[in-house]
C-alpha cells in the first residue's frame, strides 16, 4: 500500500511517527511522512520519503505562550495566537495530502483539515493519536486537569472537543473554501467522523492507560509507538565520559517548551542540584537551557532511549513522550508541566506510581526542585514502579498493531 502519515507540531509530535513508519515501511508498504521541514534530519535517518510542510508556527506560538501574560487577556492572547497557527498551516496540509495514496494517517492537529483533503480526493483515512480525545466516562479530557471516573467526564470532553474545534474553526473554513466545498464547521466535521466510525489509533500503552470500556470499537489503545533510532547515531564522547564518571545524574530538559527565562533557569537548575546533592545533565532543548559546574553537563539533542536508562530520575515537561520514555527506561519522574496535555500526563504519572508529585512550572523554585530531586532518588518505591511498567512495556507492540490494523485493509 501506499501510506502517507501527516504529523504538525513539535518534536513530540513527530519522533512517535518515525517508529510508526518504520514498521510500515518494514512490512512492504510505500510510507511517506508529511511534517516540517525542520525535520528532516529526523525523518531521512529513518530511509523514509518526506513531504516537507514549509509553515511551521509552533515555535512561535510556544514562545507565545511562554510569553504572556496572566488571567482573561493572556487565555485571549493564546486563544488567538492558536488560531493564527492553524489558519498558517491550512495551504500546506491541502497540498500535502496525496491524492493517490491508498491510506492517509492523520495526527491529532492535523486532522482537521486532513480529513477534509482526504475526503476530497476520495482516499481512506485514519487518525494516528498520541493523546486521548474521545469523551469517556473513566478519565476526563487530557487538556484538562485529571478527572477520577465520573459521568461527568463526558460532558468536560465535549466542552473541551467544542473549543479546540472553536480554534480551528478558521482554518477549516479556509480549508472549505479552498477546496470549493460546502460549509461546514470543525464542530460539524467532527461528528460526521463519529457518525462514519472513522478509526483512531492511540499510541498509548494500555498498561498505562488502559483502553475505556464505553470506547465505540473503532477507538484503539495499540501501545507507544517508539521513535526510531537512527542506525547511524552515536553519542558524543563527553557525555560517554561524564556517564562514566560517577553515579548516575539526574536529567534535566523541558523539551520543545520555553517555560521562560532560560539564563534563569539553568541557575535555578544549579541550585537544586548543588542543594539536593546530585549530579545533573541537562537537556538544552528549545529553550536553549543551559547550566555549567561541577558534575553538571549541557547536552543537545540525544535519543532518550539511549540515555535514560543510564539516569536515577528524570524532571520533564510531562510531554506525551518524554513520560512514555521515562517509563520504559524504569526511570522515576520528576513532573513540571507547563501548558495543554502535560499537567494531566503529570498527574498519571503520580498514579501510576512513577512520580512522587507534580511540580508546575509555575512553583518552581530552586527548593522545592531539590527536595523533589531528593524525594525521588530516595523513594525507591518510585523507581520499583516505573521497572514494573517497563516489563510491561517490553511485551507490547503498538507501531506493530497499527501495521496489522492496516494489513486488515488490505
Amino acid at each position: 500500500m501506499r501510506i502517507q502519515i501527516v504529523t504538525v507540531g513539535t518534536t513530540g509530535s513527530v519522533a512517535p511517527y518515525t517508529g510508526l513508519a518504520h514498521r510500515l515501511l518494514a512490512d512492504g508498504h510505500q510510507v511517506e511522512l508529511a511534517t516540517h521541514a525542520a525535520f528532516e534530519p529526523m525523518v531521512a535517518c529513518c530511509g523514509l520519503r518526506m513531504r516537507p510542510l514549509t509553515a511551521d508556527p509552533f515555535a512561535g506560538l510556544i514562545a507565545a505562550h511562554a510569553g504572556r501574560a496572566r488571567g482573561l487577556a493572556g487565555a485571549r492572547a493564546l486563544v488567538s495566537s492558536t488560531s493564527r497557527a492553524a489558519r498558517a498551516l491550512v495551504d500546506d496540509l491541502l497540498a500535502a495530502v496525496d491524492p493517490a495514496a491508498d491510506l492517509v494517517l492523520l495526527s491529532t492537529l492535523a486532522t482537521p483539515v486532513g480529513w477534509l483533503a482526504a475526503e476530497h480526493h476520495g482516499v481512506p483515512s485514519a487518525g494516528v493519536y498520541l493523546q486521548p480525545d474521545a469523551p469517556t466516562r473513566e478519565f476526563g479530557p487530557s487538556t484538562l486537569p485529571w478527572r477520577d471516573p465520573g459521568a461527568g467526564n463526558v460532558r468536560r470532553a465535549q466542552l473541551a472537543n467544542g473549543v479546540l474545534d472553536a480554534l480551528h474553526r478558521s482554518a477549516v473554513r479556509t480549508a472549505r473554501r479552498r477546496l470549493g466545498v460546502r460549509a461546514s464547521g470543525a464542530h460539524r466535521l467532527r461528528l460526521q467522523r463519529e457518525r462514519a466510525h472513522w478509526p483512531i489509533h492511540h499510541g498509548i500503552s494500555p498498561s498505562v492507560l488502559p483502553r475505556p470500556a464505553d470506547w465505540r470499537p473503532e477507538l484503539t489503545m495499540d501501545g507507544y509507538w517508539w521513535p526510531h533510532l537512527c542506525p547511524d547515531w552515536r553519542p558524543p564522547d563527553e557525555l560517554v565520559d561524564f556517564l562514566a564518571a560517577g553515579p548516575p545524574p539526574v536529567l534535566i530538559g523541558f523539551g520543545s517548551m520555553m517555560p521562560g527565562d532560560p539564563e534563569q533557569l539553568g541557575k535555578l537548575v544549579v541550585r537544586a542540584l548543588r542543594a539536593a546533592g546530585l549530579r545533573g545533565i541537562v537537556q538544552s532543548g528549545w529553550a536553549g537551557l543551559r547550566a555549567s559546574g561541577d558534575d553538571i553537563l549541557t547536552i543537545g539533542a540525544v535519543p532518550h532511549s539511549w540515555l535514560l536508562p543510564y539516569t536515577a530520575a528524570v524532571v520533564h515537561h510531562a510531554g506525551a513522550g518524554t513520560s512514555a520514555a521515562t517509563l520504559r527506561a524504569g526511570v522515576p519522574s520528576v513532573p513540571v508541566p507547563v501548558f495543554t496535555d502535560q499537567p494531566w500526563w503529570a498527574a498519571r504519572l503520580v498514579q501510576l506510581g512513577a512520580a512522587g508529585g507534580v511540580l508546575p512550572i509555575e512553583a518552581l523554585t530552586a527548593d522545592r526542585l531539590a527536595d523533589a530531586l531528593q524525594q525521588t532518588v530516595r523513594d525507591g518505591s518510585l523507581t520499583r514502579n516505573a521497572r514494573a511498567l517497563s516489563a510491561k512495556l517490553e511485551h507490547e507492540d503498538g507501531a506493530g498493531a497499527v501495521a496489522r490494523a492496516v494489513g486488515r485493509r488490505g
